[in-house]
């Protein structure tokens, strides 16, 4: 089984965490837009006592475990419809 979505989905994890690390999201707007662990860590604690190499490590890991569970959802429904062939 190929894994070109989780791929791609880590990358965009990545990129992500990159764009807030470099200062170009100054109110990290985008980052708690598309950081799944950021929004829980948010309603879980004060956001200001979690560590951010913490948080950007969930987001890569969140943004992989999202895109492998496409692809399976992909892989099996491939293997679903060449099995009715």
């Amino acid at each position: 089984m190929r894994y070109p979505v989780t791929i791609v989905a880590t990358l965009i994890g990545l990129a992500l965490c990159l764009y807030n690390a470099t200062g170009y999201d100054p109110h990290n707007f985008v980052f708690f837009m598309l950081s799944i662990p950021a929004w829980i860590a948010d309603l879980a604690f004060d956001i200001h006592n979690v560590g951010v190499m913490s948080i950007y490590v969930w987001t890569v890991l969140t943004w992989a475990a999202l895109g492998f569970i496409a692809d399976l959802i992909i892989h099996r429904q491939r293997t679903r419809r060449h099995a009715t062939d």
